[in-house]
């Protein structure tokens, strides 16, 4: 049991960590830069493929094996997360975008675990 949960741990941790990271920088850009509204939100959906690639690697990469059930996982639970965020603290559903963009988020996930799992190769 513990071998399945530090990958999705780790995941987690990742995702945490770069999102904190880059909220930080993208509101210095938007204190110090004359960012449009448009042009910020593109630039934060593009970070969050990243971030989620990113932590489906690093979970793939601990993994060692399974990497798609384990981005899988990653990927649903985050959109979860920020569903019951969204849901629970605005009474609001998702829309129709936001489903396209979790989506995404899922995939990108999946493949970014996917890649994880195949860098770390296997031992004979």
């Amino acid at each position: 049991m513990k071998q399945r949960l530090a990958p999705f741990i780790y995941g987690w941790l990742s995702i945490i960590i770069l999102l904190v990271f880059m909220s930080i920088v993208l509101a210095i850009f938007l204190r110090f830069t004359s960012l449009a509204n448009p042009l910020l939100d593109q630039l934060a959906i593009a970070i969050g493929f990243i971030i989620l690639f990113i932590s489906g690697l690093v979970s793939g990469l601990k993994a060692k094996q399974k990497g798609w059930i384990i981005g899988l996982l990653l990927g649903l639970s985050y959109s979860l997360f920020i569903y019951l965020y969204q849901y629970l603290g605005f009474g609001e559903h998702f829309t129709i975008d936001q489903i396209m963009y979790h989506s995404g988020f899922l995939v990108v996930t999946i493949f970014g675990s996917i890649i994880g799992v195949n860098l770390v190769g296997t031992k004979d």
